[in-house]
């Protein structure tokens, strides 16, 4: 029962804290003059992944790389199959296959260097944290540069900072922004130290591994701002942010959060970490890419598809984590 309890309040603040911490900085980042267009490549997508980095950092620091690993490739997994899933299911997208050509580029190059240097070395070392996160660095920089000019993919970041604050009063005094910040960090840490001790405890007692929680419970857990920011922008009529919202995720998701969790703790591969595991992760990018490049619209029937293939997925890892428990 505790260890329930310690799941759920922990998901709950990172819900919580992730959305906090993206108003509050994004609040603060237009009193202060920033563009729409710098907010929605930097706040926006780094900002929804701060569950992910918060929850992998602690899980290595406590020696669960098992949830580290797992979060990052699960919650790449749960963005596209889950997230985009629903997000369709509510409100059909049509993307201009222009606007994320060079971020999904970005997305796939990214993913396939994590997957060689997790299958070379079978681990995310000091020196490859560094150049992810020199990587991000550079295609924000880069992105930002060519995106001044304007064209889809900056409409398309604008349109991801403008759902977040559509709402928001611009009389509304910087100083309480960055208490929401503040409070929404504050909520960040807490809620990831309790999930991160609730899944190695719930690990034990159900003899899975803790990559098998953080593929699962965890991943599904961390993305919850991916799948509130994009279900809000489905209701208010901006359905094609979902896209942006995912692939900026699934962008900072490696770069950032493998990147400053190797920084800090490098990082082993589990070796349950199965092809399987590989595939979908490879997989839900390339489908969702497929989509997008498509140009025509994603349907309901085809995002019931992709929520499908999540849910078989799903079965697929538990059925062989229970095949793996031992018997006692």
């Amino acid at each position: 029962m505790e260890t329930a309890v310690q799941i759920i309040l922990g998901l709950v603040l990172l819900a919580a804290g992730g959305e906090a911490t993206v108003r509050g900085a994004v609040g603060v980042a237009r009193k202060l003059g920033l563009s729409e267009l710098l907010i929605g490549l930097t706040l926006v997508g780094i900002g929804t992944s701060m569950p992910e980095m918060v929850t992998s950092i602690n899980s290595a620091l406590a020696g669960a790389p098992g949830l580290a690993v797992g979060n990052v490739i699960g919650s790449n997994i749960s963005n596209v199959l889950l997230v985009f899933a629903l997000t369709v299911m509510i409100q059909p997208v049509a993307a201009d296959p222009r606007s994320i050509r060079r971020d999904g580029a970005v997305m796939m190059l990214a993913s396939f260097v994590f997957v060689a240097a997790a299958m070379t070395f079978g681990m995310i070392d000091r020196w490859l944290g560094l150049v992810f996160v020199a990587g991000l660095f550079s295609y924000i920089f880069i992105a930002w540069r060519t995106e001044r000019l304007g064209g889809p993919a900056a409409e398309l970041h604008i349109a991801e900072a403008e759902t977040l604050t559509a709402s928001a009063s611009p009389q509304t005094p910087i100083v309480l922004h960055l208490l929401l910040a503040i409070g929404g960090i504050a909520m960040l840490v807490i809620g990831a130290d309790q999930l991160v001790l609730g899944a190695i405890t719930l690990a034990r007692l159900a003899g899975l591994s803790e990559t098998v929680i953080g593929l699962t419970i965890v991943a599904v857990g961390t993305s919850l701002p991916e799948l509130v920011a994009t279900l809000a922008a489905a209701l208010k009529g901006r359905a094609e942010v979902a896209f942006g919202n995912i692939v900026g995720s699934n962008i900072s998701n490696i770069l950032a959060i493998l990147g400053v969790t190797a920084i800090v703790t490098p990082i082993q591969i589990p070796l349950d970490i199965g092809i399987v595991d590989w595939i979908a992760f490879l997989g839900a990018s390339l489908l969702l890419l497929m989509h997008a490049a498509a140009g025509t619209r994603t349907t309901r029937i085809e995002g019931a598809s992709l929520l499908v293939i999540y849910v078989f997925y799903i079965a697929l890892v538990v059925t062989r984590a229970e095949s793996a428990a031992p018997v006692l």
